[in-house]
């Protein structure tokens, strides 16, 4: 049984089109012409990419923030609550703010089928219209082209890195999912490529689409060698470039800090190195690499969901100072590439919990999981009922120099904060 009205419109919305996902614009795009939500009125950046969306968004909107501005945020999905979808000012917006935006969909979408994603991506456009957002920061959901996002034209578009994901969708390679991921490019305006080794296939597209100007990491902005001292080259449209010093985050990447940078650049966003200073500062992404203490226990939280980002999931264990076990808790959905997400992992971690979801019909089933740890040649397993079961569990197992590793899929890791956040662990302190 539901507890608030927005919880029960967001059953109703999972209801309202026979499929969770169905790429295509012609839908939305007539349900936002009859809301006046097209075209933008205000600067647009769209963001597509595997891996680091979210977090080129988040460093973004603090930018926006710290230079005094009003932007509004879409990103999806949500790790603990639907409001933080939508965010204007930095800020989640309220219950009410959603309803209505929903009501005023409702009230125009007659007989037009549309998908939960859709649904929340026009809430979040009417609400951006109605609050007067200075700037729009659109996280595309899958792939680009035929992505809800891309009934927005972007005013700049942002590629961040290719990596095999939702091949059922976007292919089975990343030239091919680099096509799909392009989509986003509109002629004559700039582009922004985070992708260090960009797929042939994605530099052929930026030409096809017209874009400009087009920056690409490694030659106009964040120059070999700079991530490691912290440096960030940027460059301006008109050719010029700077030089910002000391730019880091202990959970993001260079990379993805680097792309929101030159994103701002492009806007024509005033800022220096004390005001990118202080919006990082300020800055704590939930679910991202990220290192809490939460009730005398470590836990590193990260929604890592496919092998690339494991990747990046193992580099931050690497940098990690843990004295004590590593300690798994994992669940994946059954459409990812886990088995090659769980073989980099064997070396790092000392146990496993595996939750079940009875409740996501898309997870995998934890004996599965189990299976594929035993194929690996891993023993050290514990199967749970389900996600708040594992987080209670490991809270027991956790000793002092422990670490807690929890990732997998954003269902995971927001399942555990929440269970978490809901108990004697209420009272956190961010590493």
């Amino acid at each position: 049984m539901t507890d608030t009205p927005l919880e029960q419109w967001l059953c109703y919305l999972e209801t309202l089109h026979p499929n969770p996902m169905d790429l295509g614009l012609a839908r939305v795009g007539q349900v936002a012409r009859a809301l006046g939500l097209l075209p933008a009125q205000a600067p647009v950046v769209t963001i597509a990419g595997t891996n680091g969306k979210g977090s080129t968004v988040a460093v973004l909107e603090a930018l926006l923030c710290a230079a005094g501005k009003r932007p509004g945020a879409f990103t999806s999905p949500h790790l603990v609550r639907f409001n933080e979808r939508i965010r204007v000012g930095g800020k989640e917006v309220d219950d009410a703010v959603i309803i209505a935006a929903f009501e005023a969909i409702e009230a125009v979408r007659g007989t037009t089928t549309l998908t939960y994603f859709e649904f929340g991506l026009l809430a979040a456009l009417w609400v951006f219209r109605q609050q007067a957002v200075d700037c729009i920061l659109l996280e595309v959901g899958l792939g680009g082209r035929l992505d809800a996002a891309n009934i927005v034209d972007a005013d700049v578009a942002v590629i961040t890195s290719i990596d095999l994901d939702h091949q059922q969708w976007l292919g089975e390679t990343r030239d091919v999912i680099a096509r799909e991921k392009a989509g986003i490019l509109r002629a004559g305006r700039p582009a922004v490529l985070a992708d260090p080794a960009p797929p042939l296939a994605l530099l052929a597209a930026v030409t096809e689409y017209d874009a400009r100007p087009v920056l690409q990491i490694g030659r106009d902005f964040l120059l070999p060698e700079e991530a490691q001292r912290g440096d960030v080259t940027l460059t301006a449209a008109s050719g010029q470039r700077r030089t910002l010093h000391g730019v880091r985050h202990a959970e993001l990447l260079p990379a993805n800090i680097a792309a929101a940078l030159q994103a701002a650049e492009l806007l024509g966003l005033e800022f220096d190195e004390s005001r990118v200073h202080t919006a990082l500062a300020g800055l704590q992404l939930r679910g991202r690499r990220q290192l809490r203490s939460m009730g005398g226990r470590q836990y590193l939280f990260d929604v890592a969901h496919n092998p690339a980002a494991i990747l990046k999931l193992l580099e931050k264990l690497d940098a990690s100072d843990c004295s004590g076990r590593r300690i798994a808790l994992f669940s994946a959905m059954k459409d990812k590439a886990v088995v090659e997400m769980l073989a980099p992992c064997r070396a790092y971690m000392d146990y496993w919990l595996l939750p079940e979801q009875p409740d996501n019909p898309r997870a995998m089933p934890a004996p599965e999981v189990a299976s594929l740890l035993h194929e690996l040649g891993e023993s050290r397993i514990e199967l749970c009922e389900d996600i708040p079961a594992a987080a209670r569990r490991c809270r027991e197992l956790l000793e002092p120099g422990d670490l807690a590793v929890v990732f997998g899929s954003f269902f995971t890791v927001g399942g555990v904060l929440a269970s978490l956040e809901e108990g004697p662990e209420a009272a956190v302190s961010n590493e």
